[in-house]
């Protein structure tokens, strides 16, 4: 048997756009900030964003944001582990996360 791998949809991979404050200051160096699948892998978060915004990808980094421990009324709850994507984009290439996909 061979072990195919499934392609993923670009929309599964790509959650969202991060906006926060430090997400439009990195979009000075051509950067932008995308919530992204924990599953997903930097080769495939790169061909998601290439084809979804028609731009050149140069470079994906990762980071894992650990969950927080919460209280709400006395009862304890950890928040999910999120995974966010720093895609930097080559020169003459953007991408405008406020209007959305």
């Amino acid at each position: 048997m061979s072990k195919a791998k499934k392609r993923k949809d670009p929309h599964d991979l790509i959650v969202a756009p991060a906006i926060t404050e430090k997400s439009t200051l990195v979009s000075e160096y051509n950067q932008v900030v995308f919530k992204v699948a924990r599953d997903a892998s930097k080769p495939e978060i790169k061909a998601a964003v290439e084809q979804l915004f028609g731009v050149k990808v140069r470079a994906v980094n990762t980071q894992v944001r650990k969950g927080k421990l919460k209280a709400f009324r006395r009862i304890l709850a950890r928040q999910s582990d999120t995974k966010r994507a720093i895609v930097t984009l080559e020169e003459g290439h953007s991408i405008d996360v406020t209007t959305g996909l």
